[in-house]
C-alpha cells in the first residue's frame, strides 16, 4: 500500500468508523483527553504498532498540527482494537465515503452534528432502530429502502412520527447514498 493510499485509508477510517458505527470505542475522544490543546505528541510516544500503522507520516510527524497528531493517534488506536470484520466494514465505509460527492459528505456531517446534539435517550433509540434494521434480511431491507425513497418528505416525517414519536425528523430528507 502506498503512503498516499495509507493516509487516505487512515483518514477515511476515522470518519467512516464514526459514520457507520464500526468499532465503537468505550471511551470518547476529546482533543484534550491526555494533553493540553496545544501540546504536540512525539513520534516515540506512539506504540510500536501505531508507528508501524502510521509509518507514512514519520518524516512529517513533527510538522503536523497537534490536533492532527492526536486525531491520527486516536484513529490508529481505534483501528488496532478492531476485529478483522470491523476493519473490513470500516474499509467498505471508507470506500462509500470516497465515492460520495462533496455535497453528500456535507449533508452527512450536518446530520452527524444533529445526531450528536440529540439527548442520549433519543440517540439510543435511533441506534436500536438502526440495529434492528441491519438485522433484517437483505431483501426486506431493500424493500423498506425502496419504499422510503418513494415517499415524499411529508410522508417520511409522518412515518417517523408514527414509529418514533419523540424523535424529531431531520430537516433534510434522508436518502441513502
Amino acid at each position: 500500500m502506498t503512503v498516499t493510499m495509507r493516509r487516505r485509508v487512515l483518514i477515511g477510517l476515522a470518519i467512516s468508523a464514526a459514520l457507520v458505527g464500526v468499532g465503537r470505542a468505550q471511551t470518547t475522544y476529546s482533543p484534550n483527553t491526555s494533553m493540553t490543546a496545544s501540546a504536540a505528541r512525539s513520534w516515540q510516544s506512539l506504540s510500536p504498532a501505531q508507528r508501524r500503522l502510521l509509518h507514512g507520516f514519520r518524516g512529517e510527524w513533527n510538522q503536523l498540527p497537534p490536533a492532527r497528531q492526536r486525531a491520527l493517534a486516536f484513529g490508529s488506536r481505534r483501528w488496532l482494537r478492531m476485529t478483522p470484520l470491523q476493519r473490513l466494514r470500516a474499509q467498505r465505509g471508507f470506500r462509500r465515503w470516497r465515492a460520495m460527492t462533496p455535497a453528500q459528505r456535507a449533508l452527512i456531517r450536518k446530520r452527524w452534528r444533529y445526531f450528536k446534539r440529540l439527548p442520549p435517550a433519543q440517540r439510543r433509540r435511533i441506534r436500536a432502530a438502526y440495529r434492528r434494521f441491519r438485522r433484517l434480511p437483505p431483501a426486506q431491507r431493500r424493500r423498506l429502502l425502496s419504499r422510503w425513497r418513494r415517499m415524499s418528505p411529508m410522508q417520511r416525517r409522518q412515518a417517523l412520527r408514527r414509529f418514533h414519536p419523540p424523535i424529531r425528523a431531520f430537516h433534510a430528507p434522508m436518502r441513502p447514498f
